[in-house]
């Protein structure tokens, strides 16, 4: 390991953890109801039809069909994104890719994966899914409606990944049985908590995801959007409890398909211990990996080197898709 050695910030990003005690962590009990609370809300978000409309889109490149497109989602909400789909072949596999807190300005066209159509949904409230009742900036978007369970919106951002997987497979049934979810931070926090209750999805790949381990997530400094959850909870102790609901970690320790799980061991936006919580919850099985980053959300010295290797993994990995 080469973990950043200078750094601005006025906390240590490593929160003096080493890898044995990352690799001891684990996640929190669950709340009451866990379970149950997440399979209804994947029963009524899969009783929607998505209605998934493709329009033209501006972006173009020489190996990839690029779409807009939107489609229905729970609440009213309509969500968009952009799908993209290989110029030549044929579709046999398809690839739901969640983005970071930054939000999403356009397709990515370098996942390394062939014969893939792959959508990018943009969750509500940010970049093409704007909506006036959502602020889109993360210190705010993490905060609105959480005091209440049921509409918080990251539960409707996790409903629109599931929508995103209906949407995918009703332009293309013949990929049903071969859908896979790749997400980096926000879109790794709300991939853990959708793989779980979702049969459709059968790998995921997540890269340094947030939301886990919910104690450490509101006590440990940071600059992501840890820190107005944290803020707001010194004048509102009662979300502590049911934010127990939204807990990657906890949510981890339910998925049975093979996952590819990026940690880093030096993240000043999203907590390592809490990355490496999600992690070491998933169940013991030898089609899990681990990609251990030097850092995340912070430029290093060998980071060009790890993501390149990282991606050939993340290749091999969907290759079994």
């Amino acid at each position: 390991m080469s973990i950043p050695a200078k750094h601005p910030f006025a906390f240590d990003p490593t929160y003096g953890y080493g890898l044995r005690e990352f690799r001891a962590l684990r996640p929190p009990p669950a709340p009451p109801e866990f379970g149950a609370f997440w399979r209804d809300r994947y029963r009524e978000a899969i009783s929607i039809d998505p209605e998934p409309c493709l329009s033209a889109c501006e972006i173009s490149h020489a190996d990839w069909e690029t779409h807009e497109i939107t489609y229905r989602s729970t609440g009213g909400f309509r969500t968009s994104g952009w799908l993209i789909r290989p110029r030549h072949g044929k579709i046999t596999r398809g690839l739901v890719v969640g983005h970071g807190y930054g939000g999403r300005g356009g397709p990515e066209f370098d996942i390394p994966v062939e014969n893939t159509a792959i959508l990018f949904p943009c969750a509500r409230g940010i970049s093409r899914s704007a909506h006036p009742s959502i602020p889109p900036d993360p210190a705010r978007h993490v905060l609105c409606n959480i005091t209440d369970p049921k509409s918080y919106v990251l539960g409707g951002c996790v409903d629109d990944l599931w929508l995103a997987v209906s949407a995918l497979t009703e332009l293309h049934p013949q990929i049903e049985g071969h859908i896979g979810y790749s997400g980096i931070s926000f879109g790794g926090g709300i991939g853990a908590l959708a793989i779980p209750w979702d049969p459709r999805i059968l790998r995921g790949h997540l890269t340094v995801p947030t939301f886990g381990n919910m104690p450490l997530w509101l006590s440990l400094p940071t600059v992501g959007s840890g820190n107005s959850v944290q803020k707001f909870l010194e004048t509102h102790e009662e979300i502590r409890s049911h934010l127990g609901f939204y807990d990657a970690a906890i949510a981890a320790t339910r998925i049975d398909v093979p996952m590819l799980m990026a940690v880093a061991c030096f993240d000043p936006a999203v907590a390592p211990p809490c990355q490496f919580s999600v992690a070491n919850a998933l169940p013991p099985s030898p089609d899990h990996e681990t990609f251990i980053l030097d850092a995340g959300h912070f430029e290093y010295s060998s980071m060009k080197e790890q993501h390149a290797a990282l991606k050939a993994r993340v290749r091999r990995f969907f290759e079994k898709l």
